[in-house]
């Protein structure tokens, strides 16, 4: 892994140096990710409790509290990546770390709404609803882990990729950065719930 984390700092330098437009050509990469980051996590957010609802049987209470739990969890884990960053890993190893946690949680809760895993008389509902229900929540956890760890690193890192002398390229970098995590919330919020109505309906067509 820190055969890994060396490649990935030295491709990070070589990109750090090279420019595009004034600005440096690691912070189109950081803009972008940011962009897909909050595409992923409100997309999941989106529907999050109709997948209670519907897929877990949960009733309104569970699925409105489980949550609210995990939401809060998403605004409280940022303290313990800012804890992390400055105390042991730094930004970078810290963003790297986390962003595979999130993406492994996100599989996770990906995997937790396939019913056919668990239904083995092929009558259209899991067998195994325990199995989702774990699967969901140690998804959910790492995605709260994932998402909140990374939230105070990434704009000081990118601020970071910038030179002394690159005061509005810093200016600007930090306005088309907070314009993309807006986006990609907005974009996400409306898109999901129309994706989710299409496949769905797919889905009762050839079932």
């Amino acid at each position: 892994s820190e055969a890994i984390l060396s490649l990935l700092n030295r491709i990070l330098l070589l990109f750090c140096h090279k420019e595009v437009c004034g600005y440096p050509l690691s912070i189109f990469f950081i803009v972008v990710n940011e962009f897909c980051e909050r595409f992923s996590y409100y997309g999941m957010r989106a529907v999050l409790v109709l997948y209670f609802k519907y897929f877990l049987r949960w009733d309104d209470d569970l699925a409105t509290s489980i949550y609210h739990t995990f939401v809060a969890l998403c605004y409280l884990t940022p303290i313990l990546g800012a804890i992390v960053a400055d105390s042991w890993l730094g930004k970078f190893k810290t963003i790297i770390y986390l962003s595979i946690v999130y993406a492994i949680g996100q599989v996770a809760m990906a995997v937790s709404a396939i019913h056919d895993i668990t239904d083995t008389d092929r009558d259209g509902t899991p067998d195994n609803m325990t199995f989702h229900v774990v699967l969901s929540m140690v998804g959910l956890f790492l995605i709260a882990l994932g998402t909140g760890g990374i939230k105070p690193c990434v704009a000081a890192f990118g601020g970071d990729q910038f030179s002394d002398h690159q005061d509005r390229q810093r200016r600007t970098f930090f306005s088309v950065f907070y314009l993309c995590i807006n986006g990609g919330s907005l974009l996400s919020t409306i898109i999901t719930p129309i994706l989710r109505g299409l496949f769905n309906n797919i889905y009762l067509t050839f079932s």
